[in-house]
């Protein structure tokens, strides 16, 4: 079941990057060729397909524009919990 939710919420993330696409005004060749990666690929990742690889996500992410925002959604201290969590580990360290 765990595989079943990885897998949508792949594919939805690659329905994200094909809608950031479009929203452009991006066409597959231009956003393929700005992140190096074949016209295929690029329907790997707009698929949701896992196999893609991560590196070829981070250069379409990168040639939309929008690397910095995904790489900003997971830093820990942008959120209140990673940051509360941060500082009992500033703590515990400190004794």
């Amino acid at each position: 079941m765990a595989g079943y939710k990885i897998d949508r919420q792949l594919a939805e993330f690659g329905e994200h990057l094909r809608g950031w696409r479009m929203v452009l005004g991006l066409t597959a060749q231009q956003v393929s060729e700005r992140a190096g990666i074949t016209r295929d690929t690029l329907r790997k990742i707009e698929a949701g397909n896992p196999s893609a690889g991560f590196g070829n996500v981070a250069q379409v992410l990168r040639a939309l524009g929008v690397l910095d925002q995904v790489v900003g959604a997971v830093d820990p201290l942008g959120s209140d919990i990673g940051r509360l969590r941060a500082g009992h580990l500033a703590k515990k360290r400190a004794r």
